[in-house]
């Protein structure tokens, strides 16, 4: 059970060994899910992508491909999923298509009103005070940008509240209250979708 607790703590910051097997399975166990979100963007011609924990790397490259002439800047907190995130897009980053840092959503240090599009995926059950990160991100958003954010829970399914008990730090939200946290961060406009399946929801809201 020890050994279980430490593996799935890993969606919080990987690291060590198990981190990197974590990050492998984000890539591959995730990607249904971030493709269903992804298909939500409709419409849009984003220039400049910001990658909010980006994990594993492996939504860069999937955002590097839908929109062939945007540049995507990428963070995450955590220094094993930055130097995997390089690895997986080691060629885009060469050229000059992507950047891959450290850095912490609760106090963003991208240049300020420069992003057409923000992406969230499977990461949000980490912030710590939503309206404050919010906020952070509406402030590197031009006016009219796009926050997208997936999460695989919709606040409310068994699985996932039974990993807010083993995993420190873990709150997963519903649509109604992620919506009310985007209002408050000053987003205009929010809207969600449920999968028809799936607790898998998306949440794209205007800035």
């Amino acid at each position: 059970m020890e050994l279980f607790k430490n593996y799935v703590s890993q969606t919080r910051k990987p690291e060590g060994v198990l981190g990197k097997m974590m990050l492998n399975g984000m890539n591959s166990g995730h990607a249904k899910m971030a493709d269903w979100g992804i298909s939500h963007l409709k419409n849009i011609a984003p220039q400049q992508i910001a990658e909010l924990g980006c994990g594993g790397g492996r939504n860069i490259s999937v955002l590097l491909e839908k929109y062939s002439s945007a540049k995507v800047t990428a963070i995450d907190y955590s220094p094993l999923s930055v130097e995997k995130s390089k690895e997986y897009n080691k060629s885009m980053i060469q050229a000059g298509r992507c950047k891959v840092q450290q850095g912490d959503v609760t106090s963003l240090t991208l240049p300020k009103e420069s992003f057409d599009l923000a992406t969230g995926f499977e990461t949000i059950y980490f912030w710590k005070d939503l309206v404050k990160c919010f906020t952070q991100v509406a402030g590197i958003l031009k006016k009219d940008g796009i926050f997208m954010i997936v999460n695989e829970s919709d606040g409310k399914d068994k699985s996932s509240l039974q990993f807010e008990k083993i995993i420190d730090g873990m709150k997963c939200y519903t649509p109604q209250e992620i919506t009310s946290a985007l209002k408050s961060a000053g987003f205009s406009a929010v809207k969600t979708d449920h999968h028809p399946d799936k607790p898998w929801i998306t949440v794209i809201a205007k800035k």
